[in-house]
């Protein structure tokens, strides 16, 4: 999901994963009307949301964050936890400390990896690389791609609109709330129009 200040992309994240009211329209999730369904639900139905911001709890180690991921199973999930340390090695070894001691990448790898304990089917990314240095840019996303590589859909909001779409199956442009365009990852970044509106030309 592509757009300027303002579009709705978050709004769209939020509307999906049940977080905010939708008033017209409605949301199918594999042939569900999932409309304005409660966050616990769409969790149920498998669907894993990382929002762009306070999307760590701070008083808990990483460990603890990533076992809040698995707050729905009754099972045993450490062969899931091995899963997500394997995927992100650089939590691993810091896994008995708290969150807030870690830099914004490996918050952020927390973040991402606690969705992934729901072994989700489809996995909303607000804005995963806002903030971040040019290293944890390029390792999320290449997590990112890992991660759809897996077997899981992956829809993103990303402010890196060139790389998003490199990796992009299908592009959606907001305007106003509106889906103004929509194509291939490929097709949107050869679009004059697109390049000159949210592509910097």
């Amino acid at each position: 999901l592509l757009g300027g200040n303002g579009a709705g992309k978050s709004t769209a994240m939020k509307a999906i994963f049940g977080l905010v009211e939708v008033r017209s329209g409605s949301i199918y999730y594999k042939g569900i009307d999932i409309t304005n369904c409660r966050p616990d639900k769409a969790a149920q139905l498998r669907i894993g949301y990382v929002p762009q911001e306070h999307n760590v709890f701070p008083t808990l180690t990483v460990h603890e964050n990533l076992e809040m991921g698995a707050y729905l199973r009754r099972d045993n999930f450490s062969f899931l936890l091995d899963r997500v340390y394997e995927l992100f090695p650089p939590i691993k070894e810091k896994r008995r400390q708290a969150v807030t001691a870690l830099s914004g990448g490996q918050r952020q790898m927390v973040a991402m990896g606690r969705a992934m304990m729901l072994e989700p089917e489809l996995l909303l990314l607000d804005e995963p690389t806002a903030g971040l240095s040019p290293k944890f840019k390029e390792l999320i996303l290449d997590k990112v791609r890992e991660i759809n590589k897996s077997g899981v859909s992956v829809l993103m909001v990303e402010q890196n609109a060139r790389e998003a779409l490199a990796l992009a199956d299908r592009g959606y442009v907001l305007v106003m709330g509106r889906n103004r365009y929509e194509d291939t990852g490929k097709n949107l970044l050869a679009s004059r129009e697109v390049g000159e509106m949210f592509l910097g030309g």
